[in-house]
């Protein structure tokens, strides 16, 4: 006999079903997916496969590379300090070696400016010291206690030295002059004390250059060679004494000789 279905609303299907009805269509898909993903794979199936990357192996790919940098750049700077302290160094060296040769330079200098000093003063001292002719490349025209009526001791109390008038007249030493003028039968005289304390007159001069009191040193000029006073012509009279007055003379060859003066 036939049955009827009661009229009324469509009941749901069960849950169980709808279930596996989902989960027979999202296998259907999952198979359709893996086919798909399989198939190129399986083609390329005869090449080498390569090796999987991660982003693990990216990340120590980049930091090894970092770390080369940083490890290159830590080493340029090391190079570069120590290029900096070497250049540095070597600018001391170059420092102190410049100030030591300057520092020995100025020791030489010092040193040479001292000798000199010491070697003007020395030849100083001994221009000083030396003694001269009265008269340039002259000689002795009358000797030393000659006797004459000329003079009033009876003898000459100095030596005369050949000489025309305006001849130069020298200093025979250095010495302090304590006469100049006129001189009586000396005519125009100069007297001299001389360092060592004695004493030197120049007489008959035409002209003096000198006064009382004045410093002269050895060739000096002190005046021109002439006739005046007691003469019977032009000459320079030349006397060593040991004191400035008459009478207190002594050998003027053997005191110009003894100073080292040829005569």
């Amino acid at each position: 006999m036939a049955f009827t279905r009661a009229t009324g609303k469509h009941r749901r299907p069960r849950r169980s079903v709808r279930t596996g009805a989902n989960i027979a269509g999202v296998t259907t898909i999952a198979s359709g997916v893996v086919a798909g993903i399989a198939g190129p794979a399986l083609a390329a199936s005869d090449e080498a496969p390569a090796p999987e990357q991660t982003g693990l192996q990216q990340a120590i790919v980049i930091d090894e590379g970092l770390a080369d940098q940083i490890q290159a750049q830590a080493q340029s700077q090391e190079t570069a300090a120590a290029e900096a302290a070497a250049k540095a160094r070597a600018e001391t060296i170059a420092r102190q070696e410049a100030a030591r040769k300057a520092e020995a330079a100025a020791k030489k200098a010092k040193a040479e400016r001292a000798a000199k000093e010491r070697a003007a003063r020395e030849a100083e001292r001994k221009r000083l010291n030396t003694f001269v002719a009265p008269i340039s490349g002259s000689y002795v025209s009358t000797g030393y206690q000659a006797s004459s009526g000329l003079w009033s001791s009876g003898s000459h109390t100095g030596i005369d030295f050949h000489a025309a008038s305006g001849t130069t007249v020298h200093a025979v030493g250095a010495g302090e002059v304590v006469e100049a003028g006129w001189g009586g039968s000396y005519g125009n005289n100069i007297v001299i004390k001389m360092k060592d304390g004695t004493y030197t007159q120049y007489g008959h001069m035409s002209s003096l250059n000198v006064s009382v009191g004045q410093k002269v040193t050895p060739g000096q000029q002190i005046g021109l060679s002439g006739a005046t006073g007691n003469v019977t012509g032009p000459h320079l009279h030349f006397e060593a004494r040991t004191s400035p007055d008459y009478g207190s003379d002594i050998d003027p060859v053997a005191y110009l000789r003894s100073h080292g003066v040829s005569v």
